[in-house]
C-alpha cells in the first residue's frame, strides 16, 4: 500500500514538474557500455504535503487516495536511457525513489534486495519502483533490439543522483 502510493504521487509530481520545467536539458553521450543517459528535466521541489482521492464516479469502489510528505527540499528529475542490446548501466544506488517505466524493448533488473540477485524482466509497457537507499541494482537490456526507459526520481536536494556501486557479493 505505502509502495504504491509513492508510485502515484511521484508519477503526479513528476507530470507536473516536466510541464513546469522551462530550463535547458542535459544530454550524456554514450558511455562505452552502451547507454545513452539524457535530463529531460529537473527541478527543486519545496516541501510537499500531497494527498488527493478519487473523485466521486470515477473510482468504482476502489477507494484510490495518494499521499506523500516530503521533508526539506526536493530535487526531482525526468531521466531518459537508451540502451543498445547487451548493455547495461553497472552497479549503481540512488539516495531516492525511481518509478522506471519501460518505453522500447525489454529490460532486466538485478537488485541487490531480491533473494539471489535473481533477475526481474520487465517488457515495454510495464514500470517498477526502485525505492532507492540502501539496495543497488543493474539494468541490463538482454535482448537483441534497442530498449529505453524513462525515469522519474526524488532525491534530497543537493544530493548526488546517481551513486556508483561494487558488485553486491550475494550477486557475484
Amino acid at each position: 500500500m505505502k509502495a504504491r502510493r509513492i508510485i502515484l504521487a511521484t508519477a503526479l509530481t513528476s507530470l507536473v514538474g516536466a510541464f513546469l520545467y522551462g530550463g535547458d536539458v542535459a544530454a550524456t553521450p554514450a558511455t562505452p557500455g552502451g547507454v545513452a543517459t539524457t535530463i529531460l528535466a529537473t527541478s527543486t521541489l519545496d516541501p510537499l504535503h500531497l494527498s488527493a482521492q478519487a473523485a466521486p464516479g470515477t473510482d468504482p469502489g476502489h477507494g484510490w487516495k495518494l499521499w506523500l510528505k516530503t521533508h526539506g527540499l526536493t530535487d526531482a528529475y525526468v531521466v531518459d536511457n537508451k540502451f543498445a542490446p547487451g548493455a547495461d548501466t553497472g552497479w549503481h544506488s540512488h539516495p531516492g525513489p525511481s518509478i522506471v517505466f519501460v518505453v522500447a524493448g525489454t529490460m532486466t533488473n538485478y537488485s541487490s534486495d531480491t533473494p539471489g540477485c535473481a533477475p526481474q524482466v520487465y517488457p515495454a509497457g510495464s514500470s517498477f519502483v526502485d525505492l532507492g537507499g540502501t539496495d543497488s541494482h543493474l539494468l541490463r537490456n538482454e535482448g537483441s533490439v534497442s530498449a529505453e526507459t524513462i525515469a522519474f526520481q526524488m532525491i534530497p536536494n543537493g544530493a548526488t543522483r546517481r551513486i556508483d556501486e561494487p558488485v553486491p557479493a550475494e550477486c557475484s
